[in-house]
């Protein structure tokens, strides 16, 4: 009788355990089609352009943010 209680119970747990992973992969799977939804249809069109001129504007971008971190980092010690 014990051993029928656990093979029972190892049978839920298998269940259980399978219930939840496919509930965590149909969600993975419908993020995924979430952010392709709104990457195609709401997209920046700056990012779309593909011309050199965004580019080098995002490098200067990404150089500012870069000095007002540092910034922030020594303002922060004193």
């Amino acid at each position: 009788m014990e051993t029928d209680l656990v093979l029972e119970s190892l049978k839920f747990m298998a269940l259980g355990m399978g219930i939840v992973f496919l509930f965590l992969y149909t969600l993975v799977l419908l993020m995924q089609l979430q952010a392709f939804i709104v990457g195609k249809f709401f997209s920046n069109d700056k990012d779309s352009g593909g011309t050199t001129g965004s580019k080098s504007s995002n490098e200067i971008d990404e150089k500012r943010r870069i000095a007002a971190i540092i910034g922030a980092v020594m303002q922060h010690k004193k």
